[in-house]
């Protein structure tokens, strides 16, 4: 195996000090006191800087290694990096995964179609910097998977949709040109929609899949860690728990290029800072009353730019007072010093 193949790229290699040499590794499971990684000689088990915690690692991160090949000396700078503010009242961004070429948003054709969750996930992705794709499992279900397909393509110019039975490894393997030659396809979605069987027929590696709740198309969790794995055709993929909820931070720029049909629209208002409500002159009303843009469409905008707005303001709030922390201690430790 060599760093090309693992995904190495020239974007790392300018990280690497003139005399360090590319002693790197990538990371492929987080644990709790260690991490996972892959090198050109093997898979090995390292440890994090004493300065950080495996929490401030993601599986597809590349690291560069001390001398011993075992300790991380830091973490380079990725490509790509999906986070999201985590979950329960916690006030800090949880990584979810680095250097992700490709984000395969899955999701069936069934109760399981969500067109707000599908947009907030392509809000992530175009955040991130990644490629979005919709794979549309359970078609062979489905009276029409070219409506579901239709459907999602309609959410953004940024949607590749695909409709597909994962079931069938001849169909599943549609997914080939996006995790082949050092590539990195990432899965998200919902407990039951596939992603296992998906990266099973992806990868060869036997993953544990249960079937769906009919009432509701919902599943039980199957992948309980994230992890990368090699696929088939060369290339990388990291399979996702299924996420009960995704709160985007930091993701405006991600959310515009989503909606950039409404984001066009309000460029047009008469006022730049329209509320599109009932001031005059405002394209989106025109476009409601007309019919041309879909009043829940419009919502599920609103909503999202407040989330986001509050999710990356509560994450700054939290990060300056870590700060201002971390500055009273170092003072009152130089005082201490000072008075020996």
């Amino acid at each position: 195996m060599t760093l090309a193949g693992l995904g190495w790229s020239a974007h790392f290699d300018a990280q690497i000090d003139e005399g360090e040499g590319p002693r790197a590794a990538r990371i492929s499971s987080v644990a709790r006191d260690r991490l996972f990684a892959l090198t050109p000689e093997g898979a090995r088990i390292v440890l994090p800087p004493s300065t950080m915690t495996t929490a401030e690692f993601a599986v597809g991160d590349w690291v560069s290694l001390g001398s011993d090949g075992v300790r991380v000396v830091r973490r380079l700078t990725p490509v790509t990096a999906l986070t999201r503010r985590a979950a329960g009242t916690g006030a800090e961004a949880q990584l979810i995964a680095a250097n992700v070429d490709t984000l395969a948003i899955v999701t069936s054709c069934n109760a399981d179609f969500n067109e707000a969750r599908i947009e907030r996930y392509l809000a992530l992705a175009s955040s991130a910097g990644c490629l979005p794709l919709v794979v549309l499992t359970k078609a062979d279900l489905a009276g029409d998977a070219r409506a579901y397909q239709r459907r999602a393509e309609r959410l953004s110019p940024l949607v590749t949709a695909l409709a597909l039975n994962a079931l069938d490894r001849s169909e599943a393997e549609a997914l080939a040109p996006w995790c082949r030659g050092g590539q990195t396809l990432a899965l998200v979605g919902s407990s039951g929609v596939g992603k296992s069987t998906l990266a099973n027929a992806l990868t060869g590696i036997g993953v544990d899949t249960q079937g769906i709740r009919e009432d509701d198309a919902k599943g039980r969790h199957t992948t309980t860690a994230r992890g990368l794995f090699a696929t088939r055709f060369g290339g990388w993929l990291i399979d996702t728990p299924g996420m009960r909820a995704l709160r985007l931070t930091d993701a405006s720029e991600g959310i515009e290029a989503v909606f950039e049909d409404i984001e066009a629209l309000a460029r047009g208002c008469r006022f730049s800072d329209c509320g599109h409500e009932t001031e005059p002159g405002c394209a989106i009303r025109a476009a409601l009353d007309s019919g041309a843009l879909d009043e829940d469409r419009l919502n599920r905008w609103r909503k999202l730019l407040r989330e986001d707005a509050h999710n990356s303001a509560t994450l700054h709030e939290a990060r300056a007072k870590d700060k201002a922390f971390g500055k009273m201690v170092r003072s009152v430790m130089k005082e201490k010093k000072n008075r020996r």
